[in-house]
């Protein structure tokens, strides 16, 4: 019988890459009091395989020295925990690579980081996941103009569910989302299309923060009469978009400061559809029953708290506090306990640990009867 040597097992700079984040991952998961079942490796999974794809189209390695790896870490945290499946159809997440300026020792570094969001059926993923009492939620209803549509109606506590007979002709101006409690009872979250006028005034509201109308050379290079009259302008667009409601998309004066997937005819139905879903979603009550998965969840659904976030924790601690003593008085009792402790001191051999002098033990004084200064001593 001849000894046979086993062959290395074949694998690919993704495959080593993958076994590099597991067992952060996992370690990080366990730490937070998680386990990474099944699925929650098929999202990370996925969700490595499409970092890689956003990374190849940028020419941009694994083992680029401005990659941070941390930000990766954290991505794929999120996926985990909030069991997200970027290979879904349609898709849950998406990724993209994004130039971010960092202060090092006081000087700008630029790094590349991962950005994650969330696309329109990973927020009903996370529904289905974390809805509190919710058990079931069913396919959404695209309510068109063309199509038949009664309200439900309510007696009390006791619901008439609503009817939609569709005929496929028109914009969609609703969306309903039939959601079965675990109670057994059946709700309806009905989104209207009008209400997404809100979300384009502050998608614009967001794109106007820097800008500065030509009336100065950056909004922090503003004076005040500057900062008014920038103010103002910007009244003026956001008062015409709440006039014009989703009109406003076509509007000339309005649609350099709208981004393309608004705009764009091709692409400004399916935003309009996704806004009034997220609107339903988004407030349907959620129980995480872990802080630290709700922390990611509000991180990836909140930019700005993010943003706030990462700040506080590159910033935190930071700055060497020079903070000199105050000089206190010592207690004359303290001094004369610590020579006591010193003349006490054991000599301990450091092989054995065995002690070889015996503790110094002093007699307590005598106490001298104490006699008062205005009165005998009784």
């Amino acid at each position: 019988m001849t000894n046979q040597i086993a062959a290395p097992a074949y694998s690919t700079a993704l495959t080593k890459i993958s076994n590099t984040f597991f067992p952060m991952i996992e370690q990080q998961l366990t730490g937070n009091g998680l386990s990474m079942d099944h699925y929650a490796k098929q999202c990370v999974m996925s969700a490595i395989s499409s970092i890689n794809a956003v990374l190849d189209s940028k020419n941009v390695t694994w083992h680029d020295q401005q990659l941070d790896k941390s930000n990766v870490t954290q991505t794929l945290l999120t996926v985990a925990s909030l069991k997200l499946n970027a290979a879904a159809s349609p898709r849950e997440v998406y990724f993209q690579m994004r130039n971010v300026k960092k202060k090092v020792d006081g000087k700008d570094v630029w790094n590349k980081q991962i950005e994650m969001g969330i696309e329109g059926d990973g927020n009903d993923a996370i529904l289905s996941n974390f809805g509190r009492g919710v058990k079931e939620v069913h396919q959404f209803w695209l309510v068109r103009s063309e199509d038949k549509f009664e309200y439900p109606t309510y007696r009390g506590i006791e619901m008439e569910p609503p009817v939609w007979q569709p005929k496929g002709v028109g914009d969609v101006v609703r969306v309903v989302y039939p959601i079965t409690k675990a109670s057994g009872q059946v709700e309806y979250h009905i989104a209207e299309r009008e209400d997404v006028s809100k979300n384009l005034i502050a998608h614009i509201n967001n794109n106007l923060m820097n800008e500065t109308f030509g009336i100065a050379e950056s909004r922090f290079k503003a004076n005040t009469k500057q900062k008014q009259e920038i103010d103002a302008k910007k009244r003026e667009i956001l008062n015409k978009v709440k006039e014009l409601g989703l009109a406003a998309l076509d509007d000339e004066g309005v649609q350099q400061h709208v981004s393309p997937a608004w705009k764009e005819p091709q692409s400004r139905e399916s935003m309009i559809i996704r806004k009034m879903r997220n609107n339903i979603v988004k407030k349907v009550p959620k129980d995480f029953g872990n802080a630290f998965v709700e922390m990611t969840y509000n991180e990836a659904e909140d930019e700005s708290y993010a943003r706030h976030r990462r700040e506080v924790n590159e910033n935190a601690n930071s700055e060497l506090l020079d903070i000199q003593p105050e000089a206190t008085p010592v207690n004359e009792a303290e001094i004369i306990e610590e020579k006591d402790l010193e003349s006490q001191a054991l000599d301990i051999d450091p092989a054995t640990g065995e002690i070889t002098s015996e503790p110094i033990i002093q007699a307590e004084p005598e106490r001298q009867p104490v006699t008062a200064t205005n009165g005998p001593g009784w």
